[in-house]
């Protein structure tokens, strides 16, 4: 494992002391790992999102209506199964 020295704010500082304080992390080296985990997760998320939401405005738009949209989904999904 790679070894860091990093500085915190005052506040940021407090919180993982309290943090360890109430047993929720051994150390501020685990939480701080399990804090860019999350982080890393998140950015997956949020990339797939970003992903998904360019392929559908390269799709074009459309004038159909909601119920169009939905009967056309509903006959998409149907033809999967």
């Amino acid at each position: 494992m790679t070894r860091q020295s990093i500085s915190f704010t005052e506040p940021n500082n407090e919180w993982l002391k309290d943090q360890i304080r109430n047993k929720e992390y051994s150390s501020k080296s685990e939480l701080v790992n399990d804090l860019i985990r999350q982080a890393r997760k998140q950015q997956v998320q949020v990339d797939w999102i970003n992903t998904k939401l360019d392929r559908a405005e390269k799709s074009g738009f459309t004038l159909d209506g909601k119920e169009d949209i939905l009967t056309q989904s509903k006959s998409q999904l149907e033809g999967c199964l």
